[in-house]
């Protein structure tokens, strides 16, 4: 009876969590960027201002979710984020891994699906944030490049959608341009999720039997200088084999060790 009680207070808090993002998002749309629009500055200082709103608005909803017992989380070498002219490169377990980095990131670019342009719930976000379309990807990958080399943050997940629980990686090779072409400083992040929940092949009303463990793990910087010196195309396969290989062998090290 208590599990079953237990089971039903999540599912309602992770409905609440839910709402709760669609309603901010839609308020920050319609309510805080036309607001932040009209401050004067130039166009990067209001892509700064918006990404700093998002910043702080998945803050307080990674927040939400642990108060409300859906979740508990870690984060190991935060320190080694937070960089200028940075390349953030994740691998994408569940749904809410791009709130929870933005969430410790203050000023991240990141890459979004086009389609979501078209969505009222996050299209304020997308827009004042500066984030880039995956519509065109000749133009995603100079728009990414161009914005590393300005100095600014950003979050890329190779993968380019979210993992299937139980199958081999499969990386696209757009992560690997851009950071050789931008020579940008290119940081690996692990993120890993147990019980398994809010995957591709999940609703979010298929919650596990006990709240989830979200974990970060910062690894250490690559050294580009391995790859560069190949021909283009050839460094471009091979940095995207590397960054393939060494996500594989973090998720075997964190399911061996049960994190």
């Amino acid at each position: 009876m208590a599990q079953t009680i237990n089971y039903c207070r999540r599912l309602f808090a992770t409905a609440l969590s839910f709402f709760s993002f669609g309603l901010g998002g839609f308020l920050l749309w319609i309510l805080v960027f036309p607001i932040l629009s009209l401050l004067p500055g130039s166009r990067a200082q209001k892509i700064s201002r918006g990404q700093k709103v998002v910043h702080v608005s998945f803050y307080i909803f990674i927040g939400l979710m642990h108060r409300l017992g859906i979740m508990t989380y870690e984060i190991n070498g935060l320190e080694k984020l937070n960089r200028p002219g940075q390349l953030i490169v994740a691998n994408h377990p569940t749904l809410i891994d791009i709130v929870f980095l933005i969430s410790r990131i203050q000023l991240a670019c990141c890459i979004v699906k086009a389609r979501l342009w078209h969505n009222p719930f996050m299209r304020g976000p997308i827009l004042s944030a500066g984030y880039i379309s995956n519509g065109d990807p000749e133009h995603m990958i100079t728009e990414c490049v161009a914005w590393l080399q300005s100095g600014g943050c950003m979050i890329i997940f190779p993968e380019g959608t979210r993992s299937i629980p139980g199958k081999p990686y499969h990386f696209q090779r757009g992560a690997a341009a851009i950071a050789l072409q931008a020579n940008a400083i290119v940081t690996p992040v692990t993120i890993t999720c147990y019980p398994s929940t809010l995957t591709k092949a999940e609703r979010w009303y298929q919650i596990p039997h006990c709240r989830f463990h979200l974990a970060m793990h910062v690894g250490e910087d690559f050294v580009l200088e391995n790859f560069a010196a190949n021909q283009k195309s050839l460094a471009v396969r091979h940095f995207n084999q590397h960054l393939q290989d060494y996500f594989t062998q973090q998720r075997e090290l964190y399911q061996h060790h049960g994190k």
